[in-house]
């Protein structure tokens, strides 16, 4: 198996541990969007209780890549995937946090 294989997979046990359907074609084109900071341990994890974190996923993921424009709406989004992830789960994996982020903005189109 490769290292992305692996990766794809521990998302995906990660997602049925907590109860969300997986869309895995959707899922390895937004793994594979975030190129070697993947294999990192640190970048491969989102740090949901650092509000600056939370900051640069709405600017540089909501806002210029998936053209949303900037509101309340983007920060109702993140506190939904934090909960949905679970806020006491220390392991966000990113390619887990984006997707929940992709489906409930409707902007799955940009990965497929």
């Amino acid at each position: 198996m490769s290292k992305f294989d692996d990766v794809i997979e521990r998302c995906i046990v990660q997602m049925k541990e907590q109860k969300i359907g997986v869309d895995r074609p959707l899922l390895e084109a937004i793994a594979k969007s975030l190129g070697p900071s993947l294999y990192n341990r640190d970048a491969s994890l989102v740090a949901a209780a650092q509000k600056s974190e939370l900051e640069t996923i709405k600017k540089n993921l909501l806002i210029k890549k998936l053209g949303c424009a900037d509101g309340p709406a983007l920060d109702k989004a993140l506190a939904k995937a934090v909960t949905k992830i679970g806020k006491s789960r220390r392991n966000k994996m990113r390619p887990v946090f984006y997707y929940l982020l992709v489906k409930d903005l409707g902007k799955e189109s940009v990965y497929v």
